[in-house]
């Protein structure tokens, strides 16, 4: 199914993640690059804080996987994402497609399935593009936590 039809048919709103065909589930990631940033948990609280440091694939011009068909057998803590993990999607970025169909909320206008764009995200901000580094160059993660929707000015999903 080519990109047009698939936003023309708007299936996100008719079609439950756990139902979607392998094309639909793939393109439902706007490739920001906001899954692939490091992330830490607080052990006490269970909150997750975003750092500004990429894993290691991720081109950060592009926000795409140098690797993506191999990417957890290169990254063994790659985490691939699923229809079967619909319930553990509360880490993902209130941005994240997945995230959002999966509460029952539409696209935003930036996604590259409404916009017709895959610069859309990009220029809406909200993808890593140009504003990471990569783990190779990272040190200590602590130091690179940010504030995920300062970094992303704001511009979350809607409501």
């Amino acid at each position: 199914m080519g990109d047009a039809i698939m936003e023309k048919s708007k299936f996100w709103r008719d079609v439950k993640l756990s139902h979607m065909t392998p094309a639909q589930w793939e393109s439902l990631c706007d490739g920001c690059g906001l899954c692939c940033l490091h992330k830490i948990e607080d052990s006490d609280s269970g909150e997750i804080a975003y750092t500004d440091v990429a894993c290691r694939l991720l081109d950060i011009d592009s926000c795409q996987c140098a690797n993506y068909p191999h990417r957890k057998k290169l990254v063994p803590d790659c985490v691939v994402l699923t229809p079967d993990q619909i319930s553990e999607f509360h880490w993902l970025p209130d941005s994240c497609a997945y995230r959002m169909v999966s509460e029952g909320k539409d696209l935003p206008p930036w996604h590259p399935l409404v916009s017709g764009s895959a610069n859309s995200v990009h220029d809406a901000g909200i993808s890593v593009q140009g504003r990471v580094i990569s783990e190779r160059n990272a040190g200590d993660m602590m130091d690179h936590i940010i504030n995920l929707q300062a970094f992303c000015g704001q511009k979350e999903g809607p409501e």
